[in-house]
């Protein structure tokens, strides 16, 4: 599917919307997948995803690898930068978030693409002509669903 939004709040407004789906579909395990060069909104997504389930203050994890936010969910909020190889992923317990009962979103996946577990959700976020135009498509990897 693809969508076309004009400023963060519309981009907050589709991560809402993936959220609600998943959710009202029961599924409380997810992978997503999020790829996109720098400042397109990566994280406004995850904020209007986690804000679904009632959770604030979601920041891009750049430093720290990965944030961790609870409600009545978990949500695993992986900044995937500066990861290397599979080394770095095994440092950060990735094997045991990925395992975990909840939403494992990672912006920059492309970084880990020999890691991403089957049946990912996979969100690309692409700058159009004007500064604040997006065009984001959302696939659905059925291999592992």
């Amino acid at each position: 599917m693809t969508y076309y939004t004009n400023s963060d709040t519309q981009t907050e407004a589709l991560g809402t919307q993936l959220a609600k789906q998943l959710d009202d579909g029961g599924v409380r395990r997810a992978f997503i997948a999020m790829r996109g060069e720098m400042g397109v909104g990566k994280t406004a997504f995850v904020r209007g995803f986690a804000s679904y389930f009632g959770i604030s203050g979601v920041r891009s994890p750049t430093y720290t690898v990965v944030n961790e936010y609870r409600s009545n969910v978990r949500i695993f909020h992986f900044d995937m930068y500066r990861i290397e190889d599979g080394d770095d992923l095994y440092s950060i317990g990735y094997d045991d978030y990925v395992e975990s009962d909840g939403y494992c979103i990672a912006e920059w996946s492309e970084n880990i693409a020999d890691f991403i577990p089957e049946g990912a959700i996979y969100v690309s976020i692409y700058r159009e002509k004007n500064e604040n135009d997006r065009r984001i498509e959302i696939e659905y990897d059925n291999s592992g669903i």
